[in-house]
């Protein structure tokens, strides 16, 4: 797994002036019933390609970042389906493998009102949690890297790909890349098998230099009740992450208050080590879709810490922003540029003409 290729002769063509984080997880394909309906009641389905470190790769190559996609996908007219929406947003998918049977879905019944969004996965023997660790050029996906996004749902899958996600991040390590990992603690796939989330989930964070996630997060790796009301109490949790894991840099998350399906109120924050940052409150009404807003909101931090790691206030304000805009979007990635961001940053909020 030595990375001997220099990325200078690379045919993606990355520049040495950037950053080039690099995103390994599974693709998937999404469905669920037009205008809120229940899946009993609809006679059709809306489709999306997603995935979480597909979403975060797909914001931000939409704000101008170069990116690349480490997953695998079948052979068919499904994997191919995924993989031009990943191009088309200007992804690297020079390095997403084929093979295997199948193409992982989930089914989504929409919020509306009082009624909260539901999730039904499919995705039991998928191509990419059937993979091993072989099944994907290293080689070439680590060819001039810089960073490394993963998340918790691939350790989730099963006891194989809990293995894959931690030697990938092990590796990554060994070749001095930045770890970036997104907690997405999802209990019914943890509970599909004999796992163990915490101590899978601590080994993974070990490695790790910037965080999503919050006091739930940090709650259930450390085994103690945080509050995630007011900042002190917030403080207190990432304060207990930066103890307990000495390579942390960085902890980013929201904080949502949801009113009902449609209206909810978020705020960013970003802890360091020695400070921390937290945003004003934005009522965001009127929701189109809030899949997917989490990793508009990594994309956004992101946008700005791969370029400064030090400038946190700008940070928490693109994470918010793209968080924000995200939820007036269908499907499961942010698709808005450096301008629509700016836009909203800017409170442009009238027809662009």
């Amino acid at each position: 797994m030595s990375t001997a290729i220099s990325w200078r002769s690379t045919a993606a063509g990355w520049r040495a002036e950037m950053a080039r984080p690099l995103f390994f997880g599974e693709l998937l394909i999404r469905l669920s019933p037009p205008g809120k309906q229940l899946i009993v009641q609809g006679r059709s389905l809306d489709l999306h390609v997603g995935g979480a470190e597909a979403n975060v790769a797909i914001g931000l190559a939409s704000l101008g970042h170069t990116t690349r996609m480490v997953s695998r996908v079948p052979d068919n007219a499904l994997g191919t389906l995924a993989l031009s929406v990943l191009r088309g947003a200007g992804v690297d998918c020079s390095t997403v493998a084929t093979g295997g049977e199948r193409m992982g879905l989930y089914f989504l019944t929409p919020g509306a009102g009082q009624r909260a969004a539901e999730v039904v996965y499919d995705r039991a023997g998928s191509a990419f949690a059937t993979a091993s660790l072989s099944d994907f050029d290293w080689d070439a996906a680590f060819a001039g890297a810089t960073h490394l996004h993963m998340s918790g749902i691939t350790p989730a899958l099963g006891p194989a790909s809990s293995a894959m996600a931690i030697a990938a991040a092990r590796a990554a390590k060994d070749r001095g890349l930045t770890l970036i990992f997104d907690g997405n603690y999802r209990a019914r796939l943890w509970e599909a098998w004999d796992s163990d989330p915490r101590t899978t989930l601590s080994a993974l964070i070990g490695m790790t230099d910037i965080l999503f996630g919050n006091h739930r997060d940090v709650a259930l790796l450390l085994g103690r009740a945080f509050s995630g009301d007011g900042s002190d109490r917030r403080r207190e949790a990432a304060d207990a992450a930066f103890d307990a894991f000495p390579n942390l840099r960085i902890i980013a998350s929201t904080a949502r208050q949801a009113d009902d399906s449609d209206h909810n109120r978020i705020a960013a924050r970003i802890d360091a080590r020695d400070r921390f940052v937290q945003t004003e409150e934005v009522t965001v009404s009127g929701i189109v879709d809030r899949i997917g807003a989490g990793d508009a909101f990594a994309a956004g931090v992101l946008h700005v810490l791969l370029d400064d790691e030090a400038d946190l206030e700008r940070a928490a304000e693109a994470g918010l922003g793209l968080t924000v805009l995200k939820h007036a979007l269908p499907g499961d990635a942010s698709f808005h540029t450096k301008a629509d961001l700016q836009a909203f940053l800017d409170g442009h909020r009238d027809v662009r003409r």
